[in-house]
C-alpha cells in the first residue's frame, strides 16, 4: 500500500475512534471495545475498498456491508458520518430516544445501513442472501460482513457458512474480529470457537489470517479475496479490544461500558495526540 494512502487511512481511523468515544460517552452507554478493535477494518472498507455513493445510499450496484456484530454500531456510525452519509455532529445523539442512531443499526432510519442487525449470528445469513442475490441477478457488487469471535459460537453462523460455500459465493467476504474477548470473559472461557481458521476451511471457505491493525495486511487480504474464485473468503483479523485507548485495550470490562467524564477526557486526549502525530508525519 502506498505510504500516502496508508497515512490517510490511519488519520481516518483515528477520527473514527474519536467518533466512537464521543458517541458512547454522550449516550452514557454502548459498546466501545469491539467498535475500537474493528475501526481499522471499517475505515479501510469505507474509504479504500467499497464501491459506494453517500449521495445515493440505495444505489442498486453498490457494494453491501452487513455489521453482523450489530452492537458495535458506534464504529459503523462513525465511519458512515466521516464518509458523508450524515453529519458527524449527529454522533453525539447515539441512543437518544429521538435519534436515528440507535444502539443497533436500522436500515429504515440510518443512511448507509444495508441491513438491520442486533441478534448475534443473523447478520451473516443476510450477507449470504445478498451475495446470492447478486449472483442470481448477474450483478458485480461484492458483500462484506464483520462478525465477532464470540458471535461465531452461534449455530446459525455455521449454517450460513455451509450454504455460502455450497453456492460458491466468491463475492462474499466475512471478517472475524478476533479480539478474544466477549461480554463474559475470553471466548475460550465462555465457549471456545477455536480453531477458527480450521473450522472455516472445513466449511469450504478460503481463509486469510491478518493483523487487524496493519493496513498493509488488511489491503493485501481484501485484494486477495477479490481475486479468489469459487469460494467465499473468511478474513480472521487478530485485533486488540479497545484499540487506541490505553486503559481500554484488552480489557473485557470495556465490552459494553461508557467512560465517565475523566475517562472520556483521557481517551480523547490520547486520540487527539495520535491524530496530531499522524497529521504531522510522526
Amino acid at each position: 500500500m502506498e505510504a500516502t494512502v496508508k497515512k490517510q487511512l490511519k488519520i481516518k481511523a483515528c477520527k473514527v475512534r474519536m467518533g466512537i468515544i464521543n458517541g458512547v460517552y454522550n449516550a452514557k452507554s454502548g459498546h466501545p471495545g469491539g467498535a475500537l478493535s474493528s475501526a481499522d477494518i471499517l475505515t479501510y472498507l469505507y474509504f479504500n475498498k467499497m464501491n459506494i455513493d453517500p449521495k445515493n445510499p440505495k444505489w442498486e450496484d453498490r457494494d453491501r456491508f452487513v455489521l453482523s456484530k450489530g452492537h458495535i454500531a458506534p464504529g459503523l456510525y462513525a465511519v458512515l458520518a466521516l464518509r458523508g452519509f450524515f453529519p458527524v455532529e449527529d454522533l453525539v445523539t447515539l441512543r437518544k430516544t429521538d435519534s436515528y442512531l440507535q444502539g443497533h443499526p436500522c436500515m429504515k432510519t440510518t443512511p448507509g445501513v444495508d441491513m438491520s442487525t442486533g441478534s448475534l449470528g443473523q447478520g451473516i445469513s443476510a450477507a449470504v442472501g445478498m451475495a446470492l442475490g447478486g449472483k442470481i441477478s448477474g450483478k458485480s457488487f461484492r458483500v462484506y460482513t464483520i462478525l465477532g469471535d464470540g458471535e461465531i459460537q452461534e449455530g446459525q453462523v455455521w449454517e450460513a457458512a455451509m450454504y455460502a460455500s455450497a453456492k460458491g459465493l466468491d463475492n462474499l467476504v466475512a471478517v472475524i474480529d478476533n479480539n478474544n474477548l466477549q461480554i463474559d470473559g475470553t471466548v475460550a472461557e465462555v465457549n471456545s470457537p477455536y480453531p477458527i481458521v480450521e473450522k472455516f476451511r472445513a466449511f469450504g471457505w478460503n481463509v486469510i489470517e491478518i493483523c487487524a491493525h496493519s493496513f498493509d495486511e488488511i489491503d493485501a487480504a481484501f485484494n486477495a479475496a477479490e481475486e479468489f474464485k469459487g469460494k467465499p473468503t473468511a478474513i480472521i483479523a487478530k485485533s486488540t479490544k479497545g484499540k487506541g485507548v490505553s486503559y481500554m485495550e484488552d480489557q473485557v470490562s470495556w465490552h459494553g461500558a461508557a467512560p465517565n467524564t475523566e475517562q472520556y477526557e483521557q481517551a480523547m486526549k490520547e486520540l487527539e495526540e495520535e491524530l496530531a502525530n499522524l497529521e504531522n508525519g510522526n
